[in-house]
This record gives C-alpha cells, structure tokens and sequence, in this order.
C-alpha cells in the first residue's frame, strides 16, 4: 500500500526544504510517531513508515538520528495487520539495528523503550513458530534495568505483564516447569505493586484476572492454596468488572473462577471430603457465564462453558445417587 496523497506531500515539501539533514529527520520522524501512536486506520501505519523511510534516508550521516527512525519504523511494522511475519521480521532487523546504537550512543529511556517494543516482537515471533521465547524475556530484562518501580512505575508494570505472558508459554522440561510458573506469579505480583484499584482499575482487574490463571496452573506442594489465591485475585478483578459495564470481560473472570472452585475442596484440610459446595458455586457461575457470552454472540465459548457446567451436573447427580 502506498503513502497518502497528503503525506506524499509532506514528503515533497520536506526533501525540498533547505533545512538541515537532523532537522528534516527529526520532524519526520515527529510525524510519524504521531500518526502511529493511535493508527485510526492500517493507512496510517503505511503512511508513518513512509515517513520513517525518509528520515532514515535523511539521517545516513547522522547515526544517533538514524537510529530513532529505524526504532520508530520497527514499532509501526510491529502494530502492521495481518497474520504474515514478515513486517514483525522486518521490525525485528530495524530494531535490533537501532539499538547498537542507541545503547551507546541514545539516552537509557530510548533504549530501554527500543528493548520493550523487540521484546514484543520476538513474543509475537515466537507464537507463530519463527523465535524463542527466551529472546523476549531477554529484552525485558534489559528494558528492566532502567525502567524500575521507582522510576517508572507504568512501564514497570507493562513489563512485568508480558514477563508472566512470556513464562506461561514457554516449553520447558518438567522439572523446569515450577520455577517457570514461579516467575509467571511473581511477574503479575511485582506489576501488581504499581497498578492499584483506585488509579487504574481496568489494568489492576485485568492483571489479578491474569494472576489468578497463573496461580491455577502453578503446581507445586500446595494445590488448594494457590486454588485459593486464584479465587481471591478473582475476586479482586470482580471489583472492576461487572456485568453491566464489562460483561465479556466479567462472564471470562467467573468462568476462570469457577474453574479454581470445581477443583477445590469445600475443607482444604479434608479433601476426600469432597466439595459439592464448591461444585454448586461453580455450576452457578458457569450459567451465569454462558448466558453473557451468549447474548453477547461469544457462541464458542458460550458452548464450552455450558459444556462444563453440564459435566459438573451430571458428576454432581452421579454422586448423589452412590451415595
């Protein structure tokens, strides 16, 4: 896809202009940020690479500026639609070229931002198959190094989230796989010591949601207290989410919890109690669940959820009768 008519213009006025090479790049690169920070279109994601394509042009000589160009086009290729890899390849190479610069020569917030928009990429390189994960925890950390709690708290917390992401998925070895959840907790916990109910409750509930699905998949020597936890940072996301201002996001939080009550005892210190208390909480909210997803056209998981609840009910029913 080609650049607008109004940014090809630009591009024109610009290399006519008799300004100095730094201050063509700068301004190009200036409006290209603009235009990608909130795209409101795919156009605009093509238009601001044809302004970082020139001021990449414009700043050969001059590699500090250069190096920004390239960093602002590898984080518009990143945001590029479409399900082919090759703009998240093409961002991976403008990127790590950027950052053998800006690492020497940038300020530590530039690189630091460079780090956290590669890591990002080698995430999304590493879900289609094309990257390790390890390369994207890699980059956090070292966007971490800079971007500490004190100092910058919201980035802290961004990094800290696609940490946890970057945990649960990886493939390790099994006797990996606990430290590996470990981390996933910890990530979601550190970022949870930034983002608070009050200030940003839509990432403070997203985060405990997000907490309670890496606390069910920990295993380890306590099953029913992470259970437990994880029904606490439920219950926690629930402050936030409702079914009137967030139904999706709310019918996904109850199932997730319902998910952690079908596998805990009613007494923890008496499992082979059983937990039928726990069962009925969860058919509840598998209902309750499925409805919203249904009425909101989330058919797919409208189905898996009722699926759930039909087999709890049907386990439910088969017991009583043993019994």
């Amino acid at each position: 896809m080609n650049e607008s008519a109004h940014v090809r213009a630009t591009l024109d006025e610009i290399r006519g202009s008799n300004r100095p090479q730094v201050e063509k790049a700068e301004a190009l690169v200036e409006l290209a940020f603009d235009l990608q920070k909130k795209p409101r279109n795919p156009q605009d994601l093509y238009d601001a690479l044809a302004l970082y394509d020139e001021a990449i042009v414009q700043a050969e000589a001059l590699p500090l500026a250069r190096a920004r160009a390239l960093a602002g086009r590898g984080a518009a290729l990143r945001r590029m639609p479409g399900t082919d890899t090759a703009h998240l390849e093409q961002a991976k190479e403008a990127l790590t070229d950027a950052l053998k610069i800006l690492a020497e020569a940038g300020d530590a917030e530039e690189a630091a931002e460079g780090e956290m928009t590669l890591g990002l990429v080698f995430q999304a390189l590493a879900g289609a198959g094309k990257a390790p994960l390890e390369k994207a925890v890699q980059c956090y950390h070292r966007a971490l190094r800079t971007f500490r709690r004190e100092t910058h708290p919201r980035e802290f917390a961004v990094i800290h989230n696609n940490l946890a992401t970057a945990y649960l998925s990886m493939k390790l070895s099994p006797e990996k796989d606990v430290m590996r959840e470990a981390l996933a907790v910890q990530s979601f916990q550190e970022a949870l010591k930034v983002v608070s109910l009050i200030d940003d409750p839509s990432e403070y509930a997203m985060l405990q949601n997000n907490l309670g699905n890496a606390l069910q998949a920990t295993r380890g020597n306590h099953p029913y207290e992470n259970l437990q936890r994880a029904i606490e940072a439920y219950d926690e996301a629930l402050k936030v989410r409702t079914p009137y201002d967030t139904p999706l996001e709310y019918a996904n939080t109850i199932s997730n919890k319902a998910n952690a009550l079908m596998n805990l005892p009613d007494d923890p210190n008496r499992p082979d109690a059983g937990n039928p208390e726990n069962l009925r909480g969860a058919v509840k909210l598998l209902s309750e669940a499925g409805q919203l997803f249904e009425q909101h056209g989330v058919l797919d998981r409208a189905q898996t959820v009722e699926a759930l609840r039909d087999s709890l009910l049907a386990e439910a029913t088969s017991t009583q009768e043993v019994s």
